[in-house]
């Protein structure tokens, strides 16, 4: 996918075959939108004087082979009221728009950029989120379907009469990035568990450092693990014939005096519960269980795209949790690399054992900031439904840049409390700490077992198990958080849109 900045004042026989023109509730025509109608011998002011268009947020109208048109459709994008315009809202209507221009045939989709948003909606956000949803909308899982034709052709999206300004040109770039970024999430989180392994999660990751001069990956195997102490991480993947993996990606975008932003994605490609076995409704959704360790591949490859200018190192502890006579059972105690000991009171509650070694791991980096990206508890979506991944973290600062990146880039997180109070249900008589906690608050008391190997730098807890699959009513994975986490990192850097 390509999206550039055009200028022309012949919009009317503009080469392509789609073109979009916004249209708030109001159903007022800008200078663009007028030369259109003036061309088409007013057929846009006829239907905006019928009620067969309300310019209603998402709403959508397809006119075919408009005369003095050049394009082969022209589609009428509804807004809604411009005074109430906000980034969700603006966020959907593009959604809209992107089924619609992912769906006609064509490679060429114009959409005139010369429209006025309002305060809440920068310009250039809003050209980012035109190119990132139309982007992500092209993707189509036929991996181990190829019979399933996508019918998306799009390859080009032009931003008519926009301000040929340097933001709107980043912000276009941007929007691609994210949008790829995202598609590269959610095929790993569609692949099935006997393809998407730990060793298939581990040669994606080293793509990325053949791909991009900035970024370097190493892969540690059970040798080097064991060797370094990562007994928690290890003990998950004992009942798999699937060697667990830790990989370590690292972008070299800033100075090297730079202290680094990391990374860390739960990687448990697929997941039974173990021992304490998982009821079988559904157990097929278990594939997702990865999508952490996919967000954080997407991300590094969305910033490399975007060559900013921060050093970022994405951590990938991955694992297979299968029941066998190897496996770890409720009641063993493991050693984490920490020194820490872990009775595992449940099997099933894996993610946190792979992730505490990884926070230790992490240490060596002597990072700016952690943030781990996990689907970790089903007590998250019991608390925030599907719309909002959960944020916890032990640096006020770090969580409120991570909400408002949330805000900015449309994909929401909400903070829950990480008290002292909850961590004292996580006592066990035989270990330092158990890996579940009685009393309930399921994603505070997770949350909780990880801060205590996250206590030498900031850190942030994301659980996405509501928000990384299953969106939109459709199976199969959202791309969660990669938008969020492209907007946290861009701020960062100084190059976000908003």
């Amino acid at each position: 996918m390509r999206a550039t900045l055009k200028s022309t004042t012949e919009i009317a026989t503009l080469n392509c075959d789609t073109l979009v023109i916004p249209c708030y509730k109001d159903l007022k025509l800008n200078s663009d939108s007028r030369a259109i109608d003036k061309a088409s011998k007013k057929q846009l002011s006829k239907l905006l004087a019928s009620d067969d268009f309300n310019g209603n947020s998402g709403e959508i109208v397809t006119l075919r082979f408009v005369a003095g048109v050049t394009a082969n459709r022209v589609v009428l994008w509804g807004l809604g009221d411009k005074d109430k315009l906000s980034r969700q809202s603006w966020a959907q209507a593009c959604d809209a728009l992107a089924r619609t221009t992912t769906a006609l045939p064509g490679k060429h989709c114009a959409v005139i950029g010369s429209i006025k948003t309002n305060k809440a909606v920068p310009t250039s956000w809003a050209l980012q989120q035109i190119a990132a949803r139309i982007t992500r909308n092209t993707y189509l899982y036929t991996t181990t379907k190829p019979s399933k034709k996508n019918p998306a052709s799009l390859t080009r999206i032009s931003i008519v009469n926009a301000a040929a300004t340097s933001a709107n040109r980043q912000a276009i770039t941007q929007g691609i990035a994210i949008g790829k970024g995202i598609n590269i999430t959610r095929e790993l989180g569609n692949l099935p568990g006997n393809i998407c392994t730990p060793k298939y999660l581990s040669s994606e990751a080293r793509k990325l450092g053949r791909k991009y001069a900035d970024i370097k990956t190493t892969v540690l195997g059970e040798k080097q693990m064991d060797a370094l102490g990562m007994g928690s991480l290890l003990s998950v993947g004992t009942g798999s014939a699937e060697e667990s993996q830790l990989m370590v990606i690292n972008y070299q975008g800033g100075k090297k005096s730079q202290k680094p932003h990391v990374l860390v994605g739960k990687g448990i490609t697929f997941d039974t519960g173990g021992i304490s076995l998982k009821p079988g409704a559904k157990m097929d959704e278990m594939k997702f269980d990865m999508c952490g360790a996919a967000s954080v591949i997407g991300t590094l490859s969305a910033i490399a795209e975007m060559k900013l200018p921060l050093n970022v190192i994405g951590v990938i502890p991955a694992a297979e949790n299968m029941p066998s006579s190897k496996a770890t059972k409720p009641g063993d105690v493991v050693t984490s690399m920490s020194g820490k000991t872990i009775e595992v009171l449940n099997t099933d509650a894996e993610g946190r054992l792979v992730l505490c070694d990884a926070l230790t791991y992490v240490e060596r980096f002597k990072p700016e900031s952690v943030v781990d990206i996990a689907t970790l508890t089903g007590a998250c979506i019991m608390a925030l439904g599907h719309h909002a991944s959960g944020l916890l973290s032990n640096d006020d600062s770090l969580a409120n840049s991570l909400l408002a990146a949330g805000t900015d880039s449309a994909d929401r997180a909400w903070q829950l409390p990480l008290w002292d109070v909850y961590k004292k249900q996580l006592n066990s008589p035989f270990a330092d700490l158990g890996n579940i906690a009685a009393g309930g608050a399921g994603t505070i008391t997770a949350a909780c077992f990880l801060s205590e190997f996250a206590e030498k730098y900031r850190w942030a807890h994301l659980d996405i198990a509501g928000t990384a699959w299953g969106q939109a009513g459709g199976k199969g994975a959202s791309g969660r958080p990669v938008a969020l986490l492209c907007e946290y990192l861009m701020s960062l850097a100084g190059k976000s849109a908003v």
